[in-house]
């Protein structure tokens, strides 16, 4: 008997039917709004993480050398290998390219609530836009992918920050401060305690007394005052906050959103507004998921300056979130007919379930040989709400017997006229 590897998981038809369920709503409301499709490989090079990230970033990855000698490694997330994409065809795309994928990611990380080492994301980026409306789609078609699943204002926010904001008031105290330090310090504000978050920006290059007032100042979130404190650089971010809002709101998002310059993201490569989707009631401590701009990335890994900005919406934070408000998707199968066979009518049974079929509905036949009963009761396993019956004794009489499998009622109909030019025929077409 093996066991699964901590980290991964096993999920079963009934919950593939939800989760199915939920990755089709996400990528519903990105098709809406114009986002492509695209595949991408499990492994890429080693070094195009070590390149982004430093030496250090090695530890997460299931890095290994292949049999051709190559250092390669899992994918442990999707916006370097889009922006290799990028590079490669970047002449030969029009702008802006909106591309959307479903996949899974590896990390070799710890194992938590909502976190695993192999997971699922849903990517949607927008690549060749600087303008505010960029970020504001992408905050809409999270909003309306979330908002399809069942989930309301009530049930989750989307905390919007401005990485240059955070940098332009750090550059503004009299201090060498290291501000990828000093962001990464804030990211962590609200999972450290507040002494050693003080400690972290101190570590980053302020004083004491310059961190508290850093601190006071993105907490309030006083734009106004902000952009009097931190000079035109920060001033310039502002207006770019306010724009991508109100844009937002425009779009039917901005119910859902609001200020907080205490969001950071972690990720080195954001430029511009970042955001990360919390559930409002605070029983999902951690982020749902996040996203933001990164308009440097691609000309750092080759290509022509080329702005972006997008989201990813994990799977497993997801499902945390929808069933806290309880509309995570029911995790049970779903079957429309179930064709059973008694004696030798398989030519029938057969022609009946491939007409029904054709009417895009989901049909089962025995295929395994069993007794009346134990077909009954496997239709009743597989949720079939109707059950045809094609017996020798009915087809004697040129019938077929119509069962609905709620109320246990049943009928009969000709077998010329089933399901003739119905799509999805019932008992009740016939009683």
């Amino acid at each position: 008997m093996y066991d699964r590897l901590k980290g991964f998981r096993d999920f079963y038809s009934e919950e593939m039917s939800a989760r199915r369920e939920a990755f089709d709503a996400v990528e519903d409301a990105a098709a809406r709004y114009g986002f492509r499709e695209i595949g991408t490989p499990a492994l890429e090079r080693t070094q195009m993480y070590v390149d982004k990230s430093g030496e250090e970033i090695v530890e997460e990855l299931y890095a290994f050398e292949d049999k051709g000698g190559r250092e390669v490694s899992l994918t442990p997330e999707l916006t370097p290998t889009v922006a290799r994409m990028v590079v490669a065809k970047q002449q030969e795309l029009s702008k802006p390219i909106k591309w959307v994928s479903t996949r899974p990611f590896w990390r070799f990380e710890q194992v938590q609530q909502g976190r695993f080492r192999e997971f699922y994301q849903t990517n949607i980026d927008v690549f060749g836009s600087s303008e505010p409306e960029a970020d504001a789609e992408v905050l809409a078609v999270a909003a309306d992918a979330l908002t399809s699943l069942g989930l309301t204002s009530e049930d989750f926010e989307f905390r919007v920050s401005h990485r240059d904001i955070l940098g332009g008031l750090l550059d503004s105290f009299d201090s060498e401060v290291d501000s990828r330090d000093a962001i990464r310090a804030v990211d962590k504000r609200a999972k450290v305690e507040d002494e050693e978050y003080l400690g972290l920006l101190s570590d980053a290059g302020l004083s004491y007394d310059q961190a508290r007032e850093f601190d006071d100042l993105i907490a309030a979130g006083d734009l106004d005052e902000i952009a009097e404190f931190g000079g035109d650089d920060v001033a310039d971010a502002v207006e770019n906050l306010r724009e991508v809002l109100a844009a937002a709101e425009d779009f039917g998002a901005g119910e859902f959103c609001e200020v907080s310059l205490t969001t950071a993201r972690g990720l080195d490569y954001y430029t511009g507004v970042v955001f990360e989707c919390f559930d409002s009631t605070g029983d999902v401590s951690r982020a749902a998921f996040g996203g933001g701009r990164y308009d440097d990335l691609i000309e750092d890994f080759g290509g022509q300056p080329t702005p972006a900005v997008g989201v990813a919406l994990g799977d497993a934070t997801l499902q945390l979130l929808c069933e806290r408000a309880g509309v995570w998707p029911d995790e049970e199968l779903r079957t429309d007919y179930y064709v059973l066979t008694v004696g030798d009518t398989r030519g029938v049974a057969s022609r009946v379930a491939g007409d029904l079929r054709d009417g895009g509905n989901v049909v089962e036949t025995d295929v395994a040989g069993r007794s009346f009963g134990a077909q009954m009761g496997y239709a009743d396993s597989v949720n079939a709400e109707t059950v045809v019956i094609v017996g020798e004794q009915d087809l004697e009489n040129d019938e077929v017997t119509v069962k609905d499998m709620e109320s246990g009622e049943q009928t009969t109909a000709p077998v010329d006229e089933f399901p003739g030019d119905r799509e999805r025929p019932t008992y009740d077409d016939f009683a």
